[in-house]
C-alpha cells in the first residue's frame, strides 16, 4: 500500500491533529514541561481558532484518555443540554414540524469550556491558562489561511442560514480571505483569554454566558442564564469490545461508540483477512454497517432516556443472531438512512510518561448554527438539529435532555496497555472509518500512516438529492473491487482520490516493548503528526 508520508516516531511525545500549527502548539507544551492532556487540550483550542468550519469553542467535546499514574482508562462526556424550554409542544406551537437545522433554535448548551477545565484539572500539569495561550496567540496575531478554510469559507458564504455574526469574523470586508492571507480573530482571542483568566465559569454563569444569552434572546431563542449555569460533564464508563487479541474503547451513549464496536464485533467471526481491497472483505464490512445503524436509529439517545441497556446490545448471543442476517453473496436491503458530513476534528496526542489521550469535537453540520456571538467569536454549535419532534422516537426533544451524537474518541488495548489511539471525523461516517482503520491495523497488519491512508468507502446518503443510500467509494479503489461490489448488489459511487467526506482519521500507535511512539494523519486535511 502505497503511503503519502512516513510514521512519525518519538521518544517523548507525539499529537497528530488535522491541522499542523495545532500539532505544533500540542507538542511545544510537552516540550515545555506539560503532558499528553495540556498538549491535547492546546491542539483543541488552536483548531478551535485555525478550523472554524468544523468546530469552535460553542461546540461539545468527548475525551478518552489512558493515565499512567492510575493505570486506567476514563471517559469524559462534555456534551451539552437543550433549554430547560425545549419541549416538542414547543417547537410545534411555533409552526415547526421538524427540528430546525440552523439558527438559534438548533443550539445547545456548550460543552467544551467545561470539558477542558474538568480534564486540565484532572489529569492535566500545566493548567488550563498555558493549554490556552497559543490559541490565544494565533487569534490574536493572525495565521496563514490555507486552501482548505479558504475554499470552505468561500462555499459558506454562499449560504442562507450563515448568519451576519458569522461572516463579520470569518470574511472581514465582506470576502473570504485568501489563501496565504493572514487572518484574525480577536474576538475569539478575547474570549479565550477571559476563560483563561476566569475559568469555566465565565462562559457558564458570568460575561460570555450573559452574551450568549441576550444574542438568544435578540433571536428569539429559548437560552436562559439558568440553562448554562446548571450544565456540567460527566465522567462515564466507557464501552469496549474484544477483537482478535485487542480490547477496543469507545464513548457510551449518548455517542454512537456503541455502533463502532457492533460494526467491528460482527466481523469477528468471519475472520478477514487477505486483501482490504477484495470486495468480498468491504462488502462484510458494510453489511455489518447496516446492522449496527438500524440499531442506532432505533435505541440511541440520551443514557438517562434509553430503553435498552447498551450491554444487550454487545452480548454475544444478540450479536450472533444479528451476524446470522449477512449473506456473503448478497447486499442487504439498506435498513436505515444515514448522513455522511463531516463536521469535526478529532487529534490525539500521548507522551513518553505513558498518557495517552484521544480527543473529538464539534459544531456539527460545518459550521454548527451559522451563529457567532458578537463581539466574543463563540461559533455556536447545532447539535439539537439532531433531535426528533416525534414523541415517539428514541430521541425525541426534551428539556434539558442530551440529543444522540455522532462523536466518538477511540482506544485500544493490548495485554492491557494502551497500543491504538484513534478517531477520525466525518459525522455518520465515524464508526465506519473506525471499522476500517481497525482492521487496516489488526486483521490486514498495516502500520498506522499506511492504515490512515488506505482507499476508503462510506455507505450512506452523501448529498441531501440521493434518492437512496449509495456506496460511496475514493478513486483509489481498483475496477474489479468496484466490480465485484455491484455484483453483490451494492451501488458504489467514486469520489475523490482523497475525499474529505472519508474523514480525516489521526493515530498514534505505541509500541509496547520500546515505548516508542508511531504517529500517522490524513493526508485528506492539512494533517500533521508531529513528536519530539
Amino acid at each position: 500500500m502505497v503511503q503519502t508520508r512516513q510514521v512519525t516516531m518519538a521518544r517523548h511525545g507525539v499529537v497528530s491533529a488535522p491541522h499542523y500549527l495545532a500539532s505544533q502548539a500540542g507538542t511545544r507544551i510537552m516540550m515545555a514541561g506539560g503532558n499528553a492532556i495540556d498538549a491535547a487540550i492546546a491542539a483543541n483550542a488552536v483548531l478551535n481558532v485555525v478550523y472554524p468550519f468544523v468546530n469552535g469553542t460553542g461546540g461539545d467535546l468527548f475525551i478518552l484518555l489512558y493515565d499512567a499514574k492510575s493505570d486506567n482508562i476514563y471517559a469524559l462526556n462534555a456534551s451539552g443540554r437543550a433549554p430547560a424550554a425545549a419541549t416538542p409542544d414547543w417547537f410545534k406551537a411555533n409552526g415547526h414540524t421538524t427540528m430546525p437545522e440552523r439558527g438559534i433554535l438548533s443550539v445547545s448548551v456548550p460543552g467544551v469550556v467545561d470539558g477542558w477545565q474538568m480534564v486540565s484539572e484532572r489529569f492535566g500539569r500545566l493548567g488550563l491558562a498555558k493549554s490556552l495561550q497559543p490559541a490565544i496567540t494565533y487569534a490574536e496575531e493572525g495565521f496563514g489561511v490555507g486552501h482548505i478554510l479558504s475554499d470552505s469559507i468561500k462555499g459558506l458564504l454562499k449560504q442562507d442560514f450563515i448568519h451576519s455574526s458569522w461572516r463579520d469574523v470569518y470574511a472581514p470586508g465582506g470576502r473570504a480571505p485568501e489563501p496565504g492571507e493572514l487572518l484574525k480573530v480577536p474576538e475569539l482571542a478575547r474570549s479565550l483569554r477571559l476563560i483563561a483568566e476566569q475559568g469555566r465559569d465565565v462562559f457558564y454563569k458570568g460575561e460570555i454566558g450573559r452574551a450568549l444569552v441576550e444574542f438568544s434572546n435578540q433571536l428569539g431563542g429559548l437560552f436562559t442564564m439558568e440553562d448554562l449555569a446548571e450544565h456540567t460533564s460527566e465522567w462515564v464508563e466507557p464501552l469496549s469490545i474484544s477483537y482478535n487479541g485487542y480490547r477496543i474503547y469507545e464513548l457510551p451513549p449518548n455517542t454512537h461508540g456503541l455502533t463502532a464496536l457492533q460494526m467491528i464485533k460482527l466481523l469477528e467471526k468471519f475472520n478477514i483477512s487477505g486483501d482490504q481491497l477484495d470486495p468480498k472483505n468491504i462488502h462484510l464490512q458494510v453489511e455489518a454497517k447496516k446492522l449496527a445503524f438500524a440499531d442506532r436509529v432505533a435505541y440511541l439517545t440520551d443514557p438517562l432516556h434509553m430503553k435498552v441497556d447498551t450491554a444487550q446490545l454487545l452480548n454475544d448471543d444478540y450479536l450472533e443472531q444479528r451476524r446470522s442476517l449477512i449473506k456473503l453473496d448478497k447486499a442487504m436491503e439498506t435498513l436505515v438512512p444515514g448522513k455522511v458530513t463531516g463536521d469535526t476534528i478529532y487529534l490525539c496526542a500521548a507522551d513518553g510518561e505513558g498518557n495517552a489521550v484521544s480527543l473529538i469535537q464539534s459544531n456539527y453540520m460545518g459550521v454548527g448554527s451559522g451563529l457567532v456571538v458578537p463581539g466574543y467569536g463563540i461559533e455556536l454549535q447545532n447539535r439539537g438539529a439532531y433531535f426528533s419532534l416525534d414523541p415517539a422516537h428514541a430521541n425525541v426533544i426534551a428539556p434539558r435532555k442530551r440529543t444522540m451524537h455522532t462523536l466518538i474518541p477511540s482506544m485500544a488495548t493490548r495485554n492491557d496497555r494502551p497500543e491504538i489511539v484513534f478517531g477520525t471525523m466525518g459525522g455518520d461516517g465515524q464508526p465506519q472509518i473506525h471499522q476500517q482503520v481497525y482492521t487496516n491495523l489488526i486483521n490486514y497488519g498495516m502500520n498506522i500512516q499506511a492504515a490512515i491512508d488506505a482507499p476508503r468507502w462510506i455507505h450512506g446518503k452523501g448529498f441531501p438529492t440521493d434518492p437512496y443510500e449509495v456506496l460511496n467509494m475514493e478513486t483509489r479503489f481498483p475496477a474489479e473491487t468496484i466490480e465485484g461490489l455491484t455484483a453483490l448488489g451494492h451501488k458504489p459511487r467514486q469520489t475523490l482520490a482523497y475525499d474529505r467526506m472519508m474523514g480525516y482519521a489521526q493515530g498514534i500507535v505505541i509500541n509496547q516493548e520500546n515505548g516508542l511512539l508511531m504517529g500517522g494523519s490524513d493526508p485528506r486535511a492539512d494533517s500533521a503528526s508531529i513528536g519530539w
